[in-house]
């Protein structure tokens, strides 16, 4: 069928750590990506691969047509940087002030052109069409997937995986599950409308600092007391703003918070019963309430059947002992919005190493992560790839790892 491909995967893997060091180096944050997707389409065109640019916005979509007609499988990689400063002690160290790559979003697209370069190399023998997604703004509600969905990015498409590295993971393991793997993120805001006056004669005013008190206590019944104890979901309040001195009651107080859910029955539910307690709260006390609920991603939900193809070519590639059951995460990945549109299936790459001093966790100013996670994301994708396009018949000189 086709040689051995992670043998030339082992091979440009200095050319993959040098794009993802210039990545780390000149990092571009949400929204404001324009030197990174242009880096991305060049390194593409050199292939050979037909480019799409500005797609969504900013994002980049390169299509690679096999010799023989066949199904359409897409993979996607983000490329956006977080505003966190750099304070790593490692030459590639972000040069720009008040922004580096601490979530491995720049492992993640020097992965997939590695896997790009490979597949490019043998399009004639391919058999099918691979569909290769740079997204940007995964970061930053509302994300680039929704926006490069409604662009035409899965036209065609039949099924998509993604990958993500993991620096509180071990490197050497991959970890993917069926079913649920991220939850959904609501964003709310709810602004309390009282009546200020002096901190002497509290009778004369509508507190709003104490009606927010209580409506934050109130709020932590929503999980407690309405949502199916068997069912997973969160509600935080992150931020409760309001006054500036000690006798004075102000107008108005903000609270700011985020909700977590996978079902979207619980979804729906805590947002009707976060509006009906916010207003029965605020009524209560005589005063009015301003609510401002965002729907920021769904939750991911992993297709058994692509689940289970990732971990078998997991286990085939790097050993049984290699592939664990990821646990769901409350935290939000937008690739879901992918999921929503076609079948598909997320897994985790482990890039933890204390050698490497690569022990911080994500978002964190000393993140940093194992680079050859990248070897392990690209081996599995390729290798998956192939297993779908190709109908299972994976040729063992393909997985055989130098």
């Amino acid at each position: 069928m086709i040689d051995n491909l992670f043998t030339r995967l082992e091979a440009i893997y200095p050319k993959m750590v040098a794009f993802r060091r210039d990545l780390h180096m000149y990092p571009e944050i949400s929204f404001q990506e324009v030197n990174t997707p242009r880096k991305i389409a060049d390194f593409l065109t050199a292939l050979g691969i037909e480019v799409k640019e500005g797609v969504g916005g900013r994002g980049i979509v390169g299509i690679l047509k096999g010799g023989k007609p066949g199904k359409t499988v897409a993979l996607r990689a983000d490329f956006d940087a977080l505003p966190i400063q750099d304070e790593k002690n490692v030459d590639y160290k972000s040069q720009v002030p008040g922004a580096m790559h601490a979530c491995g979003h720049d492992i993640h697209t020097a992965a997939l052109l590695g896997v790009a370069e490979v597949l490019s190399g043998v399009r004639d023998q391919l058999q099918g069409t691979i569909v290769f997604i740079h997204q940007f703004a995964e970061e930053l509600s509302p994300g680039g997937a929704k926006a490069m969905i409604e662009d035409g990015c899965l036209d065609g498409v039949d099924v998509i995986y993604g990958a993500h590295v993991m620096s509180v993971d071990p490197f050497g393991t991959v970890s993917v599950r069926e079913g649920y793997a991220s939850s959904a993120q609501d964003d709310f805001q709810i602004e309390i409308i009282g009546k200020g006056g002096h901190g002497s004669q509290p009778h004369l005013t509508v507190d709003p600092l104490v009606v927010g008190s209580q409506l934050v206590l109130n709020l932590q019944h929503i999980v407690s007391r309405r949502v199916d104890p068997l069912k997973s979901a969160a509600v935080t309040v992150g931020s409760f703003i309001s006054g500036e001195t000690t006798n004075v009651i102000p107008d108005s107080a903000t609270i700011k918070g985020t909700v977590r859910t996978f079902d979207d029955d619980v979804r729906d539910l805590i947002e009707e019963e976060l509006k009906r307690i916010t207003t029965a709260t605020c009524d209560g006390a005589g005063a009015t309430a301003r609510i401002d609920y965002v729907r920021d991603a769904p939750s991911m939900w992993n297709d058994p059947e692509e689940a289970a193809r990732v971990e078998e070519m997991a286990a085939l590639v790097f050993g049984e002992d290699q592939v664990i059951q990821m646990e769901p995460m409350m935290g939000s990945e937008d690739f879901a919005y992918y999921q929503r549109a076609v079948r598909g299936a997320y897994f985790m790459v482990g890039g933890g190493n204390p050698e490497l001093d690569a022990v911080y966790p994500h978002h964190h100013p000393k993140f940093d992560v194992d680079e050859r996670s990248m070897l392990m994301i690209s081996k599995t994708f390729i290798a998956t790839v192939l297993n779908y396009l190709f109908d299972g018949n994976v040729s063992p000189e393909l997985v055989e790892t130098p």
